[in-house]
């Protein structure tokens, strides 16, 4: 069976995981403290990684705003739905809002224009 997670929390992830990232990359740059320019190379990529999670989590701050609120059928707690399939923030439940996915088996290319009119013509 495969698992499922939320578009939210797939972004948030990829945002905290910048975070490592950069600290690593600017904890690297230390092991370089004879170069200079090496060691600043790497505390300024670090730090523009971490400067960019904090753009994604803004962004992604932006768009859970505007997301539909829906209560999963599944374990009953209000979640946020992006798209025309998601997946259930607490439970990985596959969930959607067009009716004419219900009954299908998830999938998350649903999502794309351009899988549903393959799918429309088939």
């Amino acid at each position: 069976m495969i698992k499922y997670t939320s578009k939210i929390n797939k972004i948030r992830t990829f945002a905290l995981s910048l975070v490592f990232i950069g600290i690593i990359i600017m904890y690297a740059g230390i092991f370089f403290r004879s170069h200079f320019i090496l060691m600043s190379l790497f505390m300024l990529i670090g730090f523009l990684a971490t400067l960019a999670s904090a753009g994604v989590y803004f962004w992604i701050g932006m768009i859970s705003t505007n997301a539909v609120q829906v209560v999963c059928p599944h374990c009953g707690k209000v979640t946020k739905v992006l798209g025309r399939a998601d997946a259930c923030m607490s439970c990985n439940q596959p969930l959607t809002l067009d009716k004419d996915l219900e009954g299908l088996e998830f999938d998350e290319k649903y999502n794309s224009r351009r899988a549903m009119k393959r799918a429309a013509k088939k």
